[in-house]
């Protein structure tokens, strides 16, 4: 299939759930475009938010600054990202004990990127956990209740073969993992054969696919080539010629993203895992077209503090 198939039902937006990633932001101009995104997102009604764990832990205090935030002003539910990289297990584990404290029970638990980014060697902590599933255990031991991890449909890029990403996701489900959120995408028939593969070794969790609006085409095809998403032909045809057009960007990414929902969901794909970037525009235009238009009745009640 070179594209995606755009056929709205009335009814789809009913069966469809959503959830939103956000990363803690760096300032406090960032801050302020985090909470305006926050505030138009939440009518939505997200199953859950998320919020990133930077590269070798570097993020920890805004990441639980912001899930607290969110978990005191708004009506989210967040769920806190955590890696093992550069940490020993003590550390995780008082992180781990932080974010229990502020009652999340929710957590996206990942290997995470050594502090170099995506690219460089990962070394596991002397005395820290190895991997992803090492840390689902350590969280289902302290009583998380509701653990994604990471999926890859076009394989990881540092594993040798699918039978090895495989293996590692069967390992995190064993542990105690309850869904996975793949990394993003562009082709849906690659996605269908992983969900298949993952089926066919007896793993039966969610596999929610992750979805990427195209804020920027240049760089969302440089990063793809980094970590091993193939970027379609016809999907760079969509946004050429339009680098000095961003709002005619806007309005092509936001009708790719749907396009793509809507094929999924005729495959029998009803959740959905957005990586907002922060920005709220993108993400609100695509649940607009594949039927999610939520309330105001929710940022009326529960106002987002400034």
């Amino acid at each position: 299939m070179n594209q995606f198939r755009f056929s709205r039902r009335p009814d789809i937006g009913d069966r469809i759930k959503v959830s939103f990633e956000f990363f803690p932001p760096k300032n406090d101009l960032m801050e302020a475009r985090l909470w305006e995104t926050t505030t138009r997102l939440q009518v939505l009604s997200p199953d859950f938010v998320s919020v990133t764990y930077g590269a070798g832990g570097s993020t920890r205090e805004r990441t639980a600054r912001t899930v607290g935030r969110i978990r005191r002003e708004t009506d989210l539910d967040p769920a806190a990202h955590l890696t093992c990289v550069d940490a020993s297990r003590a550390e995780v584990d008082e992180v781990i004990a932080e974010f229990m404290a502020m009652g999340v029970t929710r957590f996206v638990a990942l290997r995470g990127d050594p502090a170099e980014g995506v690219g460089a060697r990962y070394r596991p902590h002397p005395s820290g956990y190895a991997n992803a599933a090492e840390l689902v255990g350590a969280l289902k031991a302290q009583g998380a209740t509701d653990i994604s991890v990471s999926a890859y449909p076009e394989k990881h890029p540092e594993s040798p073969d699918f039978a090895t990403d495989v293996d590692m996701l069967k390992r995190k489900v064993d542990n105690g993992a309850t869904r996975a959120i793949t990394q993003f995408f562009f082709d849906n028939d690659s996605f269908e054969r992983y969900v298949e593969r993952i089926r066919r070794a007896g793993i039966y969790v969610p596999i929610v696919p992750g979805i990427l609006p195209v804020h920027n085409f240049t760089q969302v095809a440089n990063f793809s080539a980094r970590c091993g998403t193939h970027v379609p032909a016809w999907l760079a045809e969509r946004f050429e010629g339009l680098e000095d057009d961003p709002q005619t960007h806007a309005l092509v990414a936001a009708a790719v993203a749907a396009e793509q929902v809507l094929d999924l969901v005729e495959r029998g794909i009803t959740d959905f895992h957005f990586y907002t970037m922060n920005r709220a525009d993108l993400v609100v235009a695509i649940c607009h077209m594949i039927g999610i238009r939520g309330s105001t009745a929710a940022s009326e009640n529960r106002p987002v503090a400034a």
